[in-house]
């Protein structure tokens, strides 16, 4: 992975949905929610949004977003 690391979940996500990244309904749907709830995310959360950035090679998740 290149790159700054995200520094918000909602920029993280938008980058998924308009990446090249193949997607399943389910992950599209959860990132969906990110884009527009800004709730803290939960442990296995925030481990399903590393890999999904891990599995397109985009940067990883800020440690404080």
């Amino acid at each position: 992975m290149s790159g700054s690391p995200f520094t918000s979940q909602r920029d993280a996500a938008l980058a998924l949905l308009t990446s090249d990244a193949i997607l399943t309904r389910r992950a599209g749907s959860f990132l969906g929610q990110l884009v527009v709830d800004a709730t803290p995310l939960t442990t296995k959360q925030r481990d399903w949004l590393s890999s999904l950035l891990d599995r397109a090679e985009l940067p990883e998740l800020g440690g404080d977003a």
